[in-house]
């Protein structure tokens, strides 16, 4: 083999080790996105298959039944599920906006710095010099 080749092959590795080691942590305080009319529509159904067919523990069965009927369905009945799946994604778009500028502003952190990272114990200081743990901030 030319070195050359051996180099080639070392970078290629190199490349693909940090594609996967370099993969960017998600924000938890992060909105969620919504869900689309047929998850609204599954949420619905899912009840209702679960009062019909108390026996069922297939997660499939539940997910092919409801395909089945969201493809037998009519844009006319599929049209409540269309209207909270557009709400909710207005809801989502108006929510994102506020956490963006949140972000920018400086006022929310992202990444591993959440406040649901944070430990709630605050150690404060007593008059008698020591310090006292006391969970949630809480006074005497």
């Amino acid at each position: 083999m030319k070195d050359n080749q051996t180099q080639v092959d070392a970078r290629g590795t190199d490349d693909r080790l940090k594609v996967r080691g370099g993969k960017k942590l998600k924000d938890p305080n992060k909105p969620k996105k919504p869900p689309s009319a047929f998850f609204v529509f599954l949420d619905e159904f899912r009840r209702e298959f679960n009062l019909a067919n108390p026996d069922n523990k297939s997660v499939a069965n539940v997910g092919k039944a409801a395909g089945k009927k969201w493809k037998s369905m009519t844009e006319e009945d599929k049209a409540p599920f269309v209207a909270k799946s557009i709400s909710k994604k207005n809801e989502y778009a108006i929510t994102l906006q506020q956490y963006n500028m949140d972000l920018a502003n400086g006022t929310k952190t992202s990444g591993d710095e959440s406040d649901k990272s944070k430990p709630a114990v605050v150690n404060e200081v007593k008059e008698g010099g020591g310090s006292e743990e006391k969970a949630g901030g809480a006074t005497d």
